[in-house]
């Protein structure tokens, strides 16, 4: 399939995660925002980053306190996610008028949004000034996650929870399984193997290759 070069080079790689992050600086003044530009960067120690412009009324609380939490929402807060990223701290009360709720948080000063059924609590070590964002990159010290989408052995089930993703200025649900990591070199099922060893027995060899068997 031919290509062709796009007019202006950007940050065509979606899907993103589509988070809400709650911020806080040192004197209590609380926000959430929307935050696309965020993901991993470190597995050990655990380290996400999330990029913010500097004019965000956020970026000075995240400045002030370093910590902030990365709360990811499922289908039925993207209402409210879409709105955070939209509404600005200067005017609005985001909590009050999304009817999200403070959860203190486990490690950091700054609330957890209860509702989220996951809330990743992080210090920030370094800012990055980059361009039109500056990147936050921060160490995740603690992780809150709801307690229903945990099974009798503590595995916890992302699979459940709905999350959202975000695509060129839409927001989607996770679509269905395609496979899981390592499927394209795993060994089938013993079961499997034998199933289609059954299915052979009995199957006369087509006779140009019946003679080239017996040569």
């Amino acid at each position: 399939m031919a290509k062709t070069a796009f007019p202006k080079p950007g940050n065509f790689l979606y899907p993103v995660p589509a988070v809400m992050v709650s911020c806080q600086d040192t004197e209590g003044n609380s926000n959430i925002f929307t935050v696309a530009w965020t993901g991993t960067i470190c597995s050990d120690p655990p380290m996400v980053y999330i990029s913010v412009r500097p004019s965000r009324a956020s970026y000075e609380l995240i400045k002030s306190s370093m910590e902030f939490v990365i709360n990811l929402p499922d289908e039925s807060m993207v209402r409210a996610l879409d709105y955070c990223g939209v509404r600005s701290l200067r005017e609005h009360d985001k909590w009050e008028e999304m009817h999200l709720t403070k959860e203190k948080s486990s490690k950091v000063s700054v609330p957890s949004i209860a509702e989220a059924p996951i809330s990743i609590e992080c210090r920030v070590k370094q800012i990055i000034p980059l361009g039109t964002h500056d990147m936050f990159l921060a160490e995740v010290v603690a992780v809150q996650v709801n307690e229903k989408y945990l099974d009798q052995k503590g595995a916890f089930h992302m699979e459940k929870v709905g999350l959202v993703a975000y695509s060129h200025g839409e927001y989607y649900a996770l679509g269905k399984l395609l496979g899981s990591f390592g499927y394209s070199i795993r060994k089938k099922p013993v079961h499997s193997v034998h199933k289609a060893k059954k299915k052979s027995v009995g199957k006369k060899a087509p006779q140009s290759k019946a003679k080239n068997l017996a040569r």
